[in-house]
């Protein structure tokens, strides 16, 4: 019995399209005019966000209550024009990314109003969206635990302990190959970057982590006594030339898209119990 009620009520939430109903607003023509942007936002969350990673799921609720209700929350979806979504956009011109991303997140929820009989057509299509500078993908706490994990099993690659270091401090790849013993002080938590190394061409001093620190000592130990260089080529010698090619492996082991072998340093990774 109770299935059977179940299947006429969500019958009765599919509409001629084939779309399924929201819960919160049903499908009267009256009730549908009467639908505001809000009413709009509250059933993209609860019907499509269930299908969204959950970080992503954060990133639109962000977008939602910071930009996207505040200035067109009280307003009809029917009556929402091209041009208020136009003025909003520019709104957001000097930040391209997030103006583009609102957009790509009115036209999601428009797309649904249209399925569920809420108005006619979706006002997004034809707003040219900004140039974007291209962006490298940091990764998320998940993401570099599965990093992490995935170099932890090979703690008997001098390699590996490259990618750590160059994963916590943020450094150029050059900087980190090329480092020598005798730029850090350890019991400080100190990297003196020689001019000759950085991108200003000017001394800098970095103030390592507990977990940077821990991965140079660790690294120190695969190091050949009386080496100059911090990261060592075992069998030549000589500073490590690559670690490109066991960064695709890992990046493949951990299931990772999109990242890149430079990270922006940042306190959760920093503090990632990793």
């Amino acid at each position: 019995m109770h299935k059977h009620l179940a299947l006429i009520s969500l019958k009765s939430r599919i509409n001629t399209t084939g779309a399924l109903m929201p819960k919160t607003i049903t499908s009267t023509p009256l009730q549908r005019h009467k639908a505001e942007i809000d009413d709009l936002a509250k059933n993209y969350l609860e019907h499509y966000g269930c299908y969204k990673k959950s970080i992503s799921l954060q990133e639109d609720q962000k977008l939602l209550q910071d930009i996207i209700l505040p200035a067109l929350g009280c307003i009809k979806v029917v009556d929402v024009a091209k041009n208020d979504l136009e003025t909003l956009h520019k709104k957001l011109k000097k930040r391209p990314y997030q103006a583009n991303r609102v957009l790509s997140l009115l036209s999601k929820m428009f797309s649904l109003a249209v399925s569920w009989g809420w108005r006619e057509n979706n006002p997004v299509p034809g707003i040219q969206k900004y140039q974007e500078d291209k962006r490298e993908r940091g990764l998320n706490e998940e993401e570099l635990n599965r990093l992490w994990s995935a170099l932890d099993r090979r703690s008997s690659y001098i390699a590996a302990y490259a990618l750590k270091f160059l994963t916590l401090t943020g450094a150029r790849k050059s900087e980190v190959l090329q480092a020598t013993w005798d730029q850090f002080d350890l019991k400080k938590g100190l990297w003196i970057k020689p001019s000759h190394l950085t991108k200003q061409k000017k001394e800098e001093h970095l103030p390592l982590s507990e977990k940077a620190v821990e991965v140079l000592e660790s690294a120190k130990k695969l190091t050949p006594q009386g080496s100059l260089h911090v990261f060592v080529d075992p069998a030549e010698g000589e500073p490590l030339g690559g670690i490109k090619a066991l960064w695709q492996t890992v990046l493949k082991e951990a299931q990772l898209k999109g990242a890149h072998s430079r990270f922006t340093p940042c306190s959760r990774f920093l503090s990632c119990n990793v």
